[in-house]
């Protein structure tokens, strides 16, 4: 996690989360343009996510609930501004460093032994009162035809380097009914998502795309992102085997990945 060192005024924020900034050393730790992130180095830490209004109600109440199973960030507060038409979600920092660090990398076996089990015990998890129980039901409606972009999902993370749109679209329209809605998900489950202590697991983060729905989206994104930050596919058989390959059926991941490219 990259940190660079901001100066702001803490009277600028919403009244509920000047408290905590106020004679508090700050850093943007944003990796993404759709939000904004704030590492608040104060007592054991803090992190303060911003983004457009009504855009962080999903995350807000997954991560609590992935709290109350002690696998997340405490919610400190949630302030859904009028005034700046802005969402602000305040989180007690996770110990630890997420999995993109080089502790972890330098060690892809364990690394990628590590991401699996974790993905099993939490696919392991019970979901009743799960707040967002249609995960499968938004994923589908979140397809859009116009955003085709299969640069980042090679032939070797199950979408055919010689498809073409209309083949992916077909996949889509044909089988996307196959998706379950039986399993607690991360969403997104990538290295920097996933912090740990030592190689110990300390918790999720970034779980605006977490609920009830299919497995193999989580699978899809753990093969996906050791190949992405990793730089090879060699792990991909690993990662499978140590998850279980008998609750993995590859047809559901080509089908995810044919999602995936409508992004």
């Amino acid at each position: 996690m990259k940190l660079t060192p901001i100066k702001t005024n803490p009277y600028d924020y919403p009244a509920e989360l000047q408290p905590i900034l106020v004679n508090a050393k700050l850093y943007d730790s944003s990796c993404s343009p759709e939000a904004k992130v704030i590492y608040i180095d104060k007592d054991d830490g803090y992190f303060l996510k911003s983004a457009p209004k009504g855009t962080l109600e999903r995350e807000v109440s997954m991560t609590r609930y992935f709290h109350s199973k002690g696998i997340s960030a405490n919610v400190i507060a949630y302030v859904s501004s009028d005034s700046d038409n802005s969402d602000w979600l305040l989180t007690e920092k996770i110990h630890g460093d997420d999995c993109t660090a080089d502790k972890y990398c330098e060690n892809p076996k364990r690394l990628c032994d590590t991401l699996a089990e974790r993905l099993a015990l939490l696919h392991s998890l019970d979901y009743s009162n799960c707040p967002v129980s249609n995960h499968t039901e938004l994923y589908i409606s979140k397809v859009n035809y116009d955003n085709y972009d299969k640069n980042l999902f090679p032939e070797t993370v199950w979408f055919s380097s010689t498809g073409s749109k209309s083949e992916a679209q077909a996949i889509v329209e044909t089988s996307g009914h196959l998706l379950q809605t039986d399993t607690l998900l991360h969403g997104d489950y990538c290295l920097p998502n996933i912090i740990l202590d030592d190689w110990q697991f300390s918790g999720f983060i970034d779980l605006d795309c977490s609920g009830v729905g299919d497995r193999h989206v989580d699978v899809y994104w753990g093969v996906w992102t050791l190949f992405y930050n990793l730089k090879t596919d060699k792990y991909r058989e690993r990662f499978i085997h140590a998850y279980g390959r008998d609750k993995v059926d590859e047809e559901m991941l080509r089908i995810v990945a044919a999602f995936e490219v409508f992004g």
